[in-house]
């Protein structure tokens, strides 16, 4: 490990001080299940770790005026055991539940999860599908960012080095909405996904509308496959249909072949998974 200067800010103020004044050569730790690996190999300094584990003001999770507010620094350990996730996204239970060890998900964080931007991440199908909105802290404020535009690429958001990301939230009119998560790995668990997927969409008059079918692992970074949600927004939700819109969700990702699975394997994966969570969210809208 090479040898780092080490700061602990007591305020988010303070956090956003540190990281402006060692830009670029600072990185922020707060669980540190991956970065800490990571820094056991790296041949180069990162110059100043910035720890904002001990922040209050990244806690917590509460129900607010927008929706439901996830602080960034909330484990996923602590997301399984919320009653108001339960209430309102107890899909994110499920998604929480398959990160890694116990270990990891004592100690890793939702905002970490998001942050690292690996394509198989177990966070990211869950709050894609029901829109949530990240905000971010920097020198000049506040910014919000759908998760759309925040996952930029493997292991790249948008968020600027001198950045912080503070919360997530899940918009008011989606809290309640009936929502799936599913994940395909090579053992149950301490595993990558192969694929991952979620689903959430509302029934209204018998008819399927807001339809959300968000992908993982399938791609350089978690997407939605807007096609797929095409077929069904709008109509009467039908076993046909949603093998339709299975079939058609193959054809909007783009997965690799590696040592863990083959892309035809994978592709194969997508359509029970999109089926699976679409037939869970019916169900659910009943």
């Amino acid at each position: 490990m090479q040898p780092f200067d080490f700061i602990q800010p007591d305020t988010i103020d303070g956090t956003i001080t540190a990281l402006s004044n060692h830009t670029p050569n600072v990185r922020i730790l707060n669980g540190g299940t991956d970065y800490l690996v990571e820094l056991k190999h790296v041949h180069q300094s990162p110059g100043v770790i910035v720890d904002i584990s001990r922040l209050t003001g990244i806690k917590g999770i509460s129900l607010i005026d927008e929706g439901l507010r996830i602080g960034s620094g909330v484990t996923h350990t602590e997301i399984m055991s919320n009653p108001m996730v339960k209430e309102h996204v107890p899909a994110m239970i499920d998604a929480a539940h398959v990160v890694g060890a116990v270990q990891t998900r004592n100690l890793g964080t939702i905002g970490g999860n998001l942050v690292t931007c690996v394509p198989s991440m177990d966070s990211g199908p869950t709050l894609m599908a029901l829109d949530a909105q990240v905000t971010i802290l920097g020198p000049n404020g506040k910014r919000q960012s759908s998760l759309q535009d925040f996952f930029v690429g493997p292991r790249k958001t948008s968020l600027n080095i001198d950045e912080l990301l503070l919360d997530i939230i899940i918009p008011k009119e989606n809290l309640g909405k009936p929502a799936k998560f599913i994940k395909f790995g090579l053992r149950k668990g301490q595993a990558l996904a192969l694929v991952n997927a979620a689903s959430a969409l509302w029934l209204r008059d018998g008819k399927c509308t807001d339809v959300r079918i968000a992908l993982g692992a399938v791609a350089p970074v978690v997407i939605r496959a807007k096609k797929a949600e095409s077929v069904l927004e709008g109509n009467k939700l039908t076993d046909n249909l949603i093998d339709e819109a299975a079939k058609v969700a193959i054809r909007e990702a783009k997965p690799i072949d590696d040592f863990r699975a083959s892309k035809e394997y994978r592709n194969d994966l997508i359509e029970i998974a999109v089926r699976r969570t679409l037939k869970s969210a019916m169900l659910n809208s009943k």
